[in-house]
């Protein structure tokens, strides 16, 4: 009658750097894969809606990518592509910076914060300090008159 695309759904789909699609139909592990693709490791893609809304109103899809450890199953109806170590170390590299700069920024923030937190106190205790040294100079003058009062 129709088409049955039940097979279709029984595979994994693994999609090669220069465009070419693998299908398996058999349960395999990441490792096979990379073994008969050197050089390559294997991602799970997933795509995902964002939250963000673009200008014509629509969601703006946002493909991801999540390196697979060898020992992990592919599974069926899943599409899985192949990326090269250069740019996994490329891609570790670029989080490891971000990262990096994400919490430098929050360090300068943290310590702009500190800066304003000890200005506040030091404008708080130059008051006190005031208040303090007039009462050091009537004390010193209540002294000194006491003394000339013992003299005579």
């Amino acid at each position: 009658m129709g088409n049955c695309q039940a097979t279709e759904a029984a595979t994994v789909v693994i999609q090669h750097p220069g465009g070419r699609v693998e299908r398996l139909y058999w349960p395999t592990s990441a490792e096979e894969v990379m073994r008969s693709n050197p050089g390559h490791h294997v991602a799970l893609v997933t795509l995902c809606l964002s939250k963000e809304q673009r200008e014509d109103g629509g969601s703006v899809r946002v493909t991801r990518v999540r390196l697979l450890k060898p020992k992990d199953m592919l599974l069926f109806g899943q599409v899985y592509r192949l990326i090269t170590s250069q740019e996994v170390t490329k891609a570790i590299r670029a989080r490891k910076y971000e990262k990096m700069k994400k919490t430098q920024s929050e360090l300068i923030k943290k310590q702009e914060e500190e800066e304003q937190r000890q200005k506040q106190l030091q404008s708080r205790t130059d008051g006190h300090k005031e208040v303090f040294d007039e009462g050091r100079q009537l004390d010193s003058e209540c002294i000194n008159q006491n003394q000339k009062a013992y003299e005579k």
